[in-house]
This record gives C-alpha cells, sequence and structure tokens, in this order.
C-alpha cells in the first residue's frame, strides 16, 4: 500500500537510520539557481514525477497501451507506470550530481556524503541518466531474480535525456563519480527503497513485472517517462520543496492536478465509442455518400483482427483521406487509440488537410479542435491555426494573444528545467503560465507545440518529415515515437517518398508494426514493388524479424485496398478479392508532344496563348523554379490577357499562401461561378499532388510516369463543370525534352538531375506509346483511359521488361539509376534508428551505437531529406534610414520590432533559397545573419536576414538575387 505521510515519516517506519535519514534528506534534484530560487529535494521530483504519471493515466494514455501495462505488471499497470516514470532520477543521488551546485553540495558533504575530486573533462563527467541505470540494474537483477527482466527495464532509466547507451556504459572510468563508501552506497539504497515504498509497493522484489514490453513499446514508454520527467520538472508548476518532512506522495499528487490542469493538458478521445453501423463514420460523421472505394477501405478496417497496415490505392480525387479518416475511426475505437496523425508531403499540402481534420474532430467534441496540431514551421501563416490560437489563448496576465507565439515554443529551444540538465544537452525552460486554469478556456495547450513534442497532441496533422524523424538515431527520438504510439498514423501520398527517404519511411513502418500501431498508406500512383516493401517492414516490426516477406496477392482491380497484419505468430497479407469501381468512369486521355527544352519559354507561352485563345483554364506544371519564371515573363510579354498566376517553391511565406488559397478558391471543388473564363496557372512540383484543382488542359514536362500521372489528376477533376468546346475531353502537352540523336530524347538538364534519365527514358516510352514518336509518327492509341490505365502504367515503368526502343541504351541508363539508389539507401543507413537485420533485439540497451547523428532540427531536415541543406531566409529590404519587411513596413534602424502584427508581416517574407546558394548563405563572415535589432525576439533570433540593397538585389557568393512580388525569388547566375 502507498504510503501517506512524509517521506521522512516513511524512512523512519522502514527503520532507516537517522543518518541515512538525514542524508537522504539533503539530496537534492533541483538547485534554487536554477530552479526559481527554491531547492527541491531529489525525493520530492521522483515524487511529482510520478503523481505527473498517475495523472497521465487517467488522462492521457490509450486503453491499448494502458491494456499492455497491466498484462506486464500482473494488473498493477497504474502503480508500475508509476514507479517506472518516478524512478527514473534515480542516479542524482551520487557526487558528480551533487557536486553540481556549490551551494546545493555543501549541507549535502555537512550531512557525511562526502567525495574525493572528480573529473573535470567535459568528455569524462558522469551522467545522472547513466548512473541511475548503474545503480538501478543490480539491484533489479537480484531482487527479481531476473537479468531478463532487468535487461529492459534499466534502459528505460539510462536512456531518460535522449540516447540510449550499451551496458559497456555502466562502468565509470572514475570510481569517485558514483560514490564510494557504505554512506553513498545505503543512501543510494533507500532512495530506491523509499520511492518505491512511497508509491505503493512493499519493496523493490514487488515491483518486478511479470511479463515484457517489446522492443517498440518499451521505445515508446520510454518518451511518455521523458514526458512526465518535463512537466514535473516545471518550477513554475512544481515550486521547490526543500524540507523533507513537506514532501509526500500526496502533495505531489495534489501539485501534479493543478500542473495539469494550469498547462491545459489533455488526450484525446477517451476511448472512443465503437460506431452503431459500420458505415457510420463516413455517412454521418463525414457527410458523404461513399463510394465503393471508400466503403472498401471502411469495410477492411473492420474486418482485420488485430492492428495492422492497410494500402489504399484509388485514382486522384476519390476521395481516400476521407476514407482513411473513416476507417482511423474505427480502427481507433476496436483498438482502444487516443488519436491520429495525417502525414502529408509537403507544408502547401498540411494546411487544407489540416483543415479537414479539424472539421472531423469537431464532429467528436467542439473542443477538440484545439488539441489538432499543425506540424509544420509555417504554421503561423495559417489563418485557422491564427484564429484558434488568438481567440483562445490567454497569456500570462489573462489578455487575449495576438498573433505570437509564446517564447516556449522557439523552434530551436530544447526543453529542459535546469542547468544541471542542460549539462545533459537540454537548455533551461520556464512556463510562463498564469495560475488561472488553462481549462477556462477551451484553447491549445502550449506545452504540446514545443520543439519535438508537437506529434504528442492527441490530434496533428503535418508532413511526412515528422513521421521519418521518429525513425532516426537522434536524440529524443523516443518522444517523437511517443507520439505515434496510441494513434492511427495516416500517410497520404506515400509513393512521393523516393529511395532515401524510403529507407525512414520502411524505418517506421518496421517499429510501428512493432508497437501495434495501425497505419493507413494512400496512394494514387503506387508501384508494386513499394507496396510490397511497405507491407514486408510492417510484418517485420509485427513478427520482431528481420527479412520478413509475405507476397501481396495481386488485387482484383484498381481502386484496391491491401491490409497486412501479424496473427497468431504468422504473417497475412490479403487484397480487394473483387474488382472495386472507381466512382467516375474511365474516360481517354489524348496525350500530345510539345518537343521543347528551351530555358528562354517562348515555346510555351506561344501554345498557351494559341491553346487559351477562347477560354478555359490551362495548369502548367514545369519541373525548374527557372523554366516556371521564364514562362511567366514570356506570357507576360506577350500580352495575354486573362489571369495568370505563378507558384512554385521560391516564394516568400506570405505569398505563396496568398496564392495557393487563391487557386483552390478559385479551381478548387466548391469554385462554381467563381472559375475564370480564361486563366493559366504556372507551377512547379507543388501543383503535383493534394493540390485540389480542375484544369481544362495541362502542359507538363516529362516525369515519371506515376508523377506525370499525378499531374493528370488535376485535369477535368471536378465534375459539373462547363468548359469550353476545344476541352470538351481531357488533353495533356508533354514537353520538357526534344528530338536528341538517333531519336533517343534529350532532357531538360534540371530534371536529369532530379528524377534521373533511366525513368525518364521509361515515361518518354510510356508516352509515345500514346502519343506516338517524339520525332513525328503515327500514334499507336487514342490516349490513356484515366484511371483504368494507371496501375499498369505504373507497374510497367517500374518492372523488369525494358519498354525503351533499343538505340535508347536503356540498360545502361537503368545500371547508373541502379547504382545511384543503391548508394543512396546505403547513406540513408548511418541515419536509421536499427542496425540493418537487428529485428531480434529484446531491448533498447545500445540503441544510439553510433552516437548522436543531428544535432538541431536543420540538421535532421538534411538526415531524412538526403542531405540537401538549404536555408530559410527572411527578406528586409534597406533604406537609406534603416530597413522594411517585405511588404514596405518599416522595421527600424537595427530591425527592432516590437509589435507582434509586424513579426508576423516580417516572417511573411521568409524564403527558402536554391540548395546551391546554401555555402555562400553560410560562409562564415559573409554570410547571411540576423540583424541586429533581432537578438532579444524568439521568433527572430535565429532567422537569418537577406538584406536587399537599395538597388532591390543582394550578392551571394557569385550570384546575385533580388526579389519580385510576382516572379518571387530571382536568382541571376554570376
Amino acid at each position: 500500500m502507498e504510503h501517506t505521510g512524509s517521506i521522512v515519516d516513511l524512512m523512519r517506519g522502514m527503520g532507516l537510520s537517522e543518518e541515512t535519514v538525514a542524508r537522504v534528506s539533503r539530496l537534492w534534484g533541483k538547485s534554487a539557481a536554477r530552479n526559481g530560487g527554491r531547492t527541491h529535494l531529489l525525493l520530492g521530483h521522483l515524487l511529482d514525477t510520478a503523481a505527473v504519471a498517475e495523472v497521465m493515466w487517467d488522462r492521457y494514455l490509450s486503453a491499448a497501451l494502458r491494456h499492455r501495462l497491466e498484462e506486464i505488471s500482473g494488473g498493477r499497470g497504474r502503480l508500475w507506470f508509476m514507479w517506472i516514470c518516478g524512478i527514473h532520477d534515480c542516479g542524482k543521488a551520487c557526487p558528480a550530481f551533487q557536486a553540481m551546485d556549490d551551494a546545493e553540495a555543501a549541507p549535502v558533504r555537512a550531512a557525511g556524503l562526502v567525495w574525493g575530486r572528480l573529473p573535470s573533462d567535459r568528455r569524462q563527467r558522469w551522467r545522472h541518466d547513466v548512473a541511475g541505470a548503474a545503480l538501478l540494474r543490480p539491484r533489479l537483477v537480484a531482487e527479481w531474480g531476473s537479468s531478463e527482466s532487468a535487461a529492459w527495464v534499466w534502459p528505460l532509466v539510462a536512456g531518460h535525456h535522449g540516447t540510449f547507451p550499451s551496458v559497456q556504459g555502466l562502468k565509470p572510468k572514475h570510481r569517485e563519480v558514483q560514490g564510494r563508501g557504505a554512506a553513498w552506497e545505503a543512501v543510494q539504497r533507500a532512495v530506491v527503497d523509499v520511492f518505491t515504498r512511497a508509491v505503493g509497493f512493499a519493496d523493490l522484489a514487488d515491483a518486478r513485472p511479470v511479463g515484457a514490453l517489446n522492443r517498440a513499446e518499451q521505445l515508446g514508454l520510454s518518451g511518455l517517462i521523458v514526458m512526465a520527467d518535463w512537466i514535473a520538472s516545471d518550477s513554475e508548476q512544481f515550486e521547490g520543496i526543500a524540507d523533507a518532512r513537506k514532501v509526500s506522495l500526496a502533495s505531489a499528487r495534489q501539485r501534479a492536478e493543478a500542473a495539469w490542469q494550469r498547462l491545459g493538458l489533455r488526450g484525446g478521445w477517451d476511448e472512443l465509442a465503437i460506431p452503431e453501423d459500420r458505415l457510420t463514420p463516413l455517412t454521418g460523421r463525414l457527410g458523404v455518400t461513399p463510394r465503393a472505394s471508400q466503403q472498401e477501405l471502411v469495410e477492411r478496417a473492420w474486418s482485420m483482427p488485430v492492428p495492422g497496415l492497410m494500402v489504399a490505392e484509388a485514382p486522384m480525387g476519390e476521395g481516400k483521406t476521407k476514407a482513411a479518416l473513416a476507417a482511423a475511426e474505427v480502427l481507433a475505437a476496436r483498438f482502444g487509440l487516443e488519436g491520429v496523425f495525417v502525414a502529408m508531403p509537403t507544408q502547401a499540402t498540411s494546411d487544407p488537410m489540416y483543415e479537414q481534420v479539424l472539421e472531423w474532430v469537431r464532429t467528436f467534441d467542439p473542443e477538440l479542435e484545439a488539441q489538432v496540431a499543425l506540424l509544420h514551421g509555417k504554421r503561423r501563416f495559417n489563418p485557422t491555426w491564427r484564429e484558434i490560437w488568438e481567440s483562445k489563448r490567454i497569456d500570462p496576465v489573462g489578455q487575449s494573444g495576438r498573433g505570437e507565439e509564446p517564447a516556449a515554443l522557439d523552434p530551436f529551444d530544447v526543453y529542459g528545467a535546469t542547468e544541471e540538465d542542460a549539462e545533459y544537452g537540454m537548455s533551461a525552460w520556464t512556463s510562463d503560465a498564469s495560475g488561472r486554469p488553462q481549462e477556462e478556456r477551451d484553447g491549445p495547450a502550449r506545452w504540446f507545440l514545443g520543439n519535438k513534442r508537437g506529434l504528442l497532441t492527441a490530434f496533428a496533422v503535418g508532413t511526412v518529415d515528422h513521421l521519418l524523424y521518429a525513425a532516426t538515431r537522434t536524440r529524443h527520438v523516443m518522444l517523437r515515437f511517443a507520439g505515434l504510439v496510441g494513434k492511427v498514423v495516416v500517410v497520404d501520398e506515400v509513393h512521393a517518398a523516393d529511395v532515401y527517404m524510403r529507407q525512414f519511411l520502411l524505418e517506421a513502418l518496421r517499429w510501428l508494426g512493432q508497437a501495434k500501431v495501425p497505419v493507413v498508406l494512400l496512394s494514387a500512383t503506387l508501384p508494386p514493388a513499394q507496396r510490397q516493401a511497405c507491407v514486408d517492414a510492417y510484418l517485420s516490426g509485427a513478427l520482431s524479424a528481420a527479412d520478413v516477406v509475405c507476397p501481396v496477392p495481386e488485387p482484383a482491380g484498381y481502386p484496391c485496398v491491401t491490409a497486412a497484419y501479424a496473427l497468431y505468430g504468422a504473417s497475412v497479407a490479403v487484397s480487394s478479392r473483387e474488382a472495386v469501381p472507381s466512382w467516375r468512369a474511365s474516360a481517354s486521355t489524348r496525350i500530345d508532344w510539345l518537343p521543347d527544352a528551351s530555358p528562354d519559354g517562348g515555346l510555351l507561352a506561344s501554345t498557351v496563348m494559341k491553346e487559351a485563345a477562347d477560354g478555359g483554364v490551362v495548369l502548367v506544371v514545369l519541373n525548374q523554379v527557372d523554366r516556371a519564371q521564364a514562362v511567366h515573363r514570356a506570357l507576360t510579354e506577350a500580352g495575354f490577357d486573362g489571369q495568370v498566376r505563378l507558384l512554385h517553391g521560391r516564394l516568400c511565406s506570405a505569398h505563396r499562401a496568398e496564392r495557393t488559397e487563391e487557386c483552390l478558391r478559385l479551381l478548387g471543388p466548391g469554385a462554381n461561378e467563381e472559375r475564370p473564363d480564361r486563366m493559366v496557372v504556372i507551377a512547379t512540383q507543388l501543383a503535383e499532388q493534394s493540390f485540389d484543382v480542375d484544369a481544362d488542359l495541362l502542359i507538363t514536362d516529362l516525369a515519371p510516369v506515376d508523377l506525370l500521372l499525378q499531374r493528370i489528376g488535376r485535369l477535368h477533376r471536378h465534375s459539373g463543370l462547363r468548359r469550353p468546346s476545344a476541352f470538351a475531353k481531357p488533353r495533356v502537352l508533354v514537353t520538357g525534352l526534344a528530338v536528341g540523336e538517333r531519336g533517343r530524347p534529350r532532357f531538360l538538364p534540371a530534371s536529369k538531375g532530379i528524377y534521373g534519365e533511366w525513368a525518364l527514358l521509361r515515361a518518354a516510352a510510356l508516352v509515345a506509346e500514346a502519343a506516338g514518336p517524339l520525332s513525328g509518327g503515327t500514334r499507336q492509341t487514342d490516349g490513356w483511359s484515366i484511371p483504368a490505365d494507371v496501375p499498369g502504367l505504373v507497374a510497367r515503368a517500374y518492372g523488369e521488361a525494358e519498354v525503351c526502343p533499343p538505340d535508347w541504351d536503356e540498360a545502361v541508363a537503368r545500371e547508373v539509376w541502379s547504382a545511384k539508389e543503391q548508394q543512396r539507401e546505403k547513406d540513408a543507413e548511418g541515419f536509421l534508428l536499427t542496425r540493418p537485420r537487428e529485428w531480434g533485439a529484446p531491448t533498447l540497451e545500445g540503441l544510439h551505437y553510433g552516437g548522436i547523428q543531428a544535432a538541431s532540427e536543420e540538421d535532421l531536415d538534411a538526415v531524412v531529406r538526403d542531405g540537401k541543406r538549404s536555408v530559410e531566409a527572411v527578406i528586409v529590404r534597406r533604406s537609406a534610414s534603416g530597413y522594411r519587411s517585405i511588404d514596405g513596413t518599416w522595421i527600424g534602424v537595427h530591425g527592432e520590432v516590437d509589435d507582434e502584427t509586424v513579426v508576423g508581416r516580417l516572417l511573411g517574407g521568409t524564403v527558402r533559397l536554391p540548395s546551391r546558394l546554401t555555402e555562400a548563405a553560410e560562409a562564415e563572415g559573409t554570410g547571411l545573419v540576423p540583424l541586429p535589432g533581432w537578438a532579444g525576439h524568439p521568433w527572430l533570433r535565429y532567422a537569418p536576414a537577406l538584406v536587399l540593397e537599395e538597388d532591390g538585389t543582394a550578392a551571394l557568393g557569385k550570384d546575385r538575387v533580388s526579389y519580385d512580388d510576382v516572379l518571387g525569388l530571382v536568382v541571376e547566375r554570376g
């Protein structure tokens, strides 16, 4: 039974000597200097953390995880969760930690706990997380009588500052750091025993688990331990207690409950009820008339006997994402999950999905809208996100905030609590929450939105990078993974991951499969080999074995759904057994060539002028920003009198958001009367996927077949629209290449650099079957039947059989492509969370075998996206008297900003520079740096400024850049 009195009473009741009681009562966990001026005793912090864990058990953990913890603890899951979270800092009872603050160390020494000279070399410092595992491990082995039980528990203690050491790392080089002599041994034993008794176990032996979590479950639990520790480390929520007579579990419980209320923390659905009808999640929740493909996905969610992987393949515009949300509700209700993470390929695609998920979540409970996190760096430019924050957030003095995400959400901040913890990679942090309970308003819990914590929010929408981060061997990876355990994970446009990113996706699927997290993958153009790889990866995790191969049956048709899961130790993979009709009949799409590989855009502009002479909406999708800008220039100079919009990745944040929203408004599914009679959208790959616009005619640079089909998905996308007679039937003009020697295509250099020659050659060959030879000749078909031809075209594009004419040297190109792909796979291996073929490992011991591979979020971006670092900069214009933002707003002589509205305008000028300018932008002494006036601002102090001189340009290395409000960032090569 848990003890209700103070720890001093408990220690005496346990028969500890007064000397030991006095010494334990002096051990500090948080120093006054770094804890709001008040020392907090070590046992006080351990009990605070246990109390936070208890609240998390009741208000945050999923039913599925609670069930697993009940299983491994013999029905005492709550108590065991409290114990494992609280015991994490027992290693602070050692000289290496107690000596870190001279003022706190003095009474410890005075009580008789002494130490000799400690190593001053930072590299030899003895970390308290490792110290805790070192003192706990031998006791667990001895008192639990099981080295297997101890083996998976001690890494949870050793890893709570972000990395998991090997067992060899538990041996200090200097005995003095861990503590020598009977006094230290008695105190360390007492800390563990007193805490264990205080939370409710009879003794340490009584805390022995009767089973074990698998390694992925351990990783999720480790992240929850970190979460409980970080909450309990907030000195404003947990005021320091220096008198051991005032430390008790009862007082810790009161503090934890009050902190949870003030911080506004909560979980998600809280044991979602199983829908009464199998299709209610579609018809009632989402208000859709179910299409056959949507029904198929939802029915598969009902029929899976255990959590597993579902792969939904259906044409563009079929409604896959709504079906995935309905399936997520079914899976969450059936398997006891608390929320959903929807992963999108880009920031631009995340924003509209955020709106969809918000609308969906409100149907469960309107207050849940504040628990939907938008996870990408430009969220402050999303108007809905800002509205939720600005109208519902209360600042420290009880006033409504106006557009400022607080300093605590600084993307460069790493949450911590004391300088002592900063020694282990964590910097100081304090909340500035008021004493007023946050639940008096229903705004977002700001705690969740700090660095590395976004996935801990019950519902989240963000870039797929956040899923990939959870598969990297990086510090605090467990915190990211804890945000996935207990959710349904939906990955949209899964085909968009290239071979390098795919290694992290497959690694994530292995871990999610082992953690029994249901995953839904969505794609219109998924090559069969990728489908098979995803299934095998998930099942490898589910079976905790390497090299699992479970052949996926050939689907009966398209659309289709594949489901995979592990049942009774065997792998299962099933696909749609009957053909599922698409919601609209296939239509013949005429494909024609427009040979042009020139950079000036003249031919494309004249073609657009001709095609749109009598009206219509033309979408031009090009592979290079410079080429898109050139076409826009040429079209403007030619006097095109319709509406023209240019959309690409070198627009500043504000302009890109405005144009994306405008295109969706004018050309989206609800446009109707607003749809222009004559309009041209010139875009790069941003328009390739999750861009719900309808075009009458598509002109596109050649791309690999799956991506080409994605672009065609914007063509005649919406029904019921009136079109000019010339565009009554869908038509595509394929450009970006010209006839080369022996009739072999000659591609744009940019296209070859992005996609590789082999994929482009095969795409050209397949297009030629429909459009006729590039050099002119007879057409073999009337075009492609979309969507009926989609799976066949994708399968052929990535299949083994050659499809190109002999003179194209396809085999040579394939060999080059294959070598490059293999090298990229190998490059990714060094960053993956697990060593190859280590799926049999039962514990987290040594998980960070190669150290930390990324120090910052920017480094992590480069890790999961093939190391192509690029720099974001804030554009400012220099004038004779100081600086102005991109929209002309005055920002002072040194860039001083004290108005958050102005900060928003200033950051709206953020632009991502081409990767080839990164070196010049970061060059020592000559690169981009923040303005002097930004030093004290949380959102600006790390933001490089791209200062355009009075002539409107800036030099970056040998290049000169400028910003045009229409064209975006313009780069003139030196």
